[in-house]
């Protein structure tokens, strides 16, 4: 017989006819069949609602799969797979679960071009493409989620074995987006490094989307493909040779150090100021640096800087040097983030720690936001389908009124919303992407700000809206810790970092517009 997830390979079953179960049900005494396997009593003393849940005359020695699925996620029957004794004569399961590895079957759960192969065409992604796709897959569902979701709830940074891992496997790498730096290597699945290309490392980062753990994702490598990518860019031949080796190997961290309570969205306005000494050889630089992803663990910030009036600059300056001081933030999201509170009191660079030219810092700031706010649209596009995903299967294991959930024309047409939102904001990312894939940069600045900018204001807006949704639809599961619920709970309460971070949605409208109308032609009506 085939088996489910939750039985070890080689384990003998006893073979069961569902009268045999039904003479086992009263306390000591206790069976129960959930999708055909047949379950012993020892769930009585472990039910967290009771034995008289369990007792009752239509679970008692009968077919419970219907309560049980709609009370339960199907990992508790992994949790607890050691009490599954057997299994009805001539019946095999029926339920589809969650396998690591595979694709998800449900409507809508995947991007179309990742569905059943040769299901939907595409016209930008290769059979290298889906390779690394599911290569991604299964270290996501096999190494990452087990330790991101646990680590979620327990504030626990990332773990340096899992790290190494990335980096063993060039995740690390992918992560800072096409270039040089990837020649020669061989990436998951067989992809070539010269051939990843942006709509590659959009596949790489919607794959690391599905972990559900929202300050762990931003805890896992967010200040290193934001804080490294200066110093690959615009770093002296030293400074790649001392930064981006190490990091890219795991052993050291690094964080980009812009916002302050002065300043977010309004970069100009910083207050953290470097001044070079008499002898030329150090920045002395005071100020402070607020909301600093990865800090509190790295080696290294890339730190903007006011080095003059009117000029900024970019330093790297050494976590270690005296004056340096970091304190974790708590936030709405988990510290597995690292989110930090830096303070430089008379700190002392050294002047060879200059990124770029001095007075010149604010074109690499700019640099970075495009590449910054595209992956972060990567993340929120996929998280908000990941989210409808648990809402559909919710939906049609739910029993509400003698009925599935999904049988509720208010509820389709909450569906009809969030798939709709889906998809649509899918297709804009994917069509940026391919123009990112054919410009260079100065072709990227050119074109792509605006619509990049609208694009990331457009996708956390769907989230919002799809995040209220889903609350609706799990109802008091949506707003509790744990449980059926827990992705739910988890998206509602931290979707607006991506609101926020990379500038805020107001800011980027505006961006958007105000690109736009640079280009309006003297039309009239």
């Amino acid at each position: 017989m085939p088996s489910a997830p939750f039985i070890k390979a080689g384990r003998d079953l006893k073979v069961f006819t569902r009268d045999e179960v039904a003479k086992h049900r009263k306390e000591g005494d206790l069976y129960l069949i959930i999708d055909s396997y047949v379950w012993l009593s020892k769930f009585v003393d472990m039910h967290p609602g009771g034995a008289h849940v369990l007792l009752k005359a239509d679970v008692a020695g009968q077919d419970a799969t219907k309560a049980f699925f709609g009370l339960h996620r199907a990992d508790v029957l992994t949790k607890y797979g050691r009490y599954a004794i057997g299994q009805i004569k001539g019946e095999v399961s029926q339920i589809i679960y969650p396998t690591p590895g595979v694709l998800s079957t449900v409507p809508y759960a995947e991007p179309g071009w990742l569905t059943a192969k040769d299901q939907y065409k595409s016209p930008y992604y290769t059979d290298a493409h889906r390779s690394l796709a599911l290569a991604m897959r299964s270290f996501v569902d096999v190494e990452l989620i087990p330790e991101a979701r646990a680590s979620e709830l327990t504030d626990t940074r990332p773990s340096q074995e899992l790290v190494k891992k990335m980096s063993d496997l060039k995740i690390l790498h992918m992560r800072l987006g096409p270039g040089k730096h990837l020649h020669g290597l061989t990436l998951p699945g067989g992809m070539r490094g010269e051939d990843y290309d942006y709509l590659a490392e959009l596949v790489v980062t919607q794959e690391l989307a599905r972990m559900g753990a929202r300050g762990f994702q931003d805890g896992l490598s967010a200040g290193m493909w934001i804080g490294l990518t200066p110093i690959l860019n615009y770093g002296t031949d030293k400074q790649k040779r001392d930064i981006i080796t190490p990091v890219l190997a795991g052993d050291k961290h690094i964080a980009l150090a812009i916002s302050e309570a002065f300043a977010g969205s309004d970069v100009a306005g910083m207050q953290t100021t470097a001044t070079l000494t008499p002898d030329g050889k150090h920045f002395l630089v005071n100020g402070t640096k607020k909301w600093i992803t990865n800090a509190i663990w790295s080696d290294w910030f890339t730190t903007a800087v006011k080095t003059s009036d009117k000029g900024m600059s970019m330093l790297l300056i050494p976590s270690k040097l005296e004056g340096v001081e970091t304190k974790i933030i708590s936030t709405s999201y988990s510290k597995a983030a690292g989110t930090t509170y830096i303070t430089f009191d008379n700190v002392l660079v050294p002047a060879e720690n200059l990124i770029g030219k001095k007075d010149e810092g604010f074109k690499i700031v700019l640099s970075n936001f495009n590449h910054e706010r595209l992956v972060m649209c990567h993340f929120t596009a996929r998280q908000c389908r990941q989210v409808t995903e648990e809402c559909l299967k919710w939906a049609h294991q739910r029993q509400v009124f003698g009925k599935p959930l999904i049988e509720q024309p208010v509820i389709r047409q909450k569906f009809a919303s969030m798939i709709s939102r889906c998809e649509a904001g899918q297709s804009w990312l994917e069509s940026i992407t391919y123009q990112m894939s054919k410009m260079n940069y100065a072709e990227q600045s050119e074109h792509l700000a605006g619509p990049i900018a609208l694009l990331k204001a457009y996708l956390t807006r769907c989230a919002h809206e799809i995040a209220d949704e889903a609350v609706q639809i799990f109802g008091g599961r949506g707003v509790t810790k744990g449980g059926m619920g827990s992705l739910i709970e988890l998206f509602h309460r931290t979707y607006k970092f991506d609101a926020i971070l990379g500038g805020s949605e107001e800011i980027l409208m505006d961006l958007g517009v105000k690109q736009a109308a640079k280009k309006m032609p003297r039309a009239v009506l």
